[in-house]
């Protein structure tokens, strides 16, 4: 574990909160603000389940696949990743700085009839309480917080030895900037204006340091696409130019 995952230190940018608990009571309405997560939502999963079942030897066609296995999903929103890795038997703790959104993650926990642990807390926080998983998830949220290394250290601090670490965000590029920002933001208006930060993407070589620092491996990356026409998400290993995947292991 390094210093800084074992301070008090708090990674959270306190405007980038506010902003996604202002809309707190849109994450299941899939018209809604965050209809891109939910359009990308059935490629994520795939791929994170194919990811678990492969390190941990679970049938990826079984209906409890990840059954008995704790998994962390940090910033979990509404609950968008955490129902569905709950429904597949995991022991799921999700959590999130913004009160709002815990809470309404747990209400459709409950009318789903889910038991998720959800709690307002950071993965801060976490460390200096010494917990870990064997999974643990940060999905498109490094760009939101004030301090991405600092944020990577506490994950990694947070995963049981042999555990996973997924995280995916948007790669820093010309082409992040056009089609994440300008098209999705300002043209297509798919996102709220303000919803990212271009400087505050991360390469993958900037993520994968932050791995190996902690004594981690990469052990799989890939990007996601979006189909021009059909607007359908697939998986491109070799595309990592806007959105992608990067799974360490430890």
């Amino acid at each position: 574990m390094t210093q800084m995952a074992q301070t008090a230190y708090s990674s959270i940018d306190a405007e980038e909160v506010e902003q996604f608990s202002r809309i707190a009571e849109e994450w299941w309405d899939e018209g809604g603000k965050f209809k891109p997560l939910h359009a990308i939502n059935p490629v994520r999963i795939g791929y994170i389940k194919a990811q678990i079942c492969a390190a941990y030897g679970r049938d990826f066609d079984a209906i409890s696949a990840l059954e008995g296995l704790s998994l962390l999903d940090i910033g979990c929103g509404g609950g968008l990743i955490a129902e569905p890795m709950a429904r597949m038997g995991a022991q799921v703790t999700g959590v999130d700085a913004s009160e709002r959104n815990i809470k309404t993650a747990a209400l459709h926990a409950e009318q789903s009839g889910l038991r998720i642990d959800y709690r307002t807390t950071t993965a801060e926080a976490l460390v200096s309480q010494h917990a870990q998983y064997d999974v643990v998830l940060a999905l498109e949220i490094i760009e939101h917080v004030a301090d991405a290394q600092a944020f990577i250290d506490s994950c990694c601090a947070l995963v049981k030895p042999g555990g996973l670490l997924i995280m995916s965000t948007l790669n820093r590029t010309a082409k992040s900037f056009a089609m994440a920002i300008v098209g999705a933001e300002y043209i297509l208006r798919m996102l709220p204006r303000g919803t990212h930060s271009w400087k505050k993407f991360l390469r993958p070589s900037e993520i994968a340091t932050g791995f190996e620092r902690n004594g981690f491996g990469v052990h799989d990356m890939t990007g996601m696409v979006m189909h021009p026409i059909s607007w359908q998400w697939k998986l491109n290993p070799h595309d990592l130019d806007v959105n992608y995947l990067m799974v360490g292991k430890r």
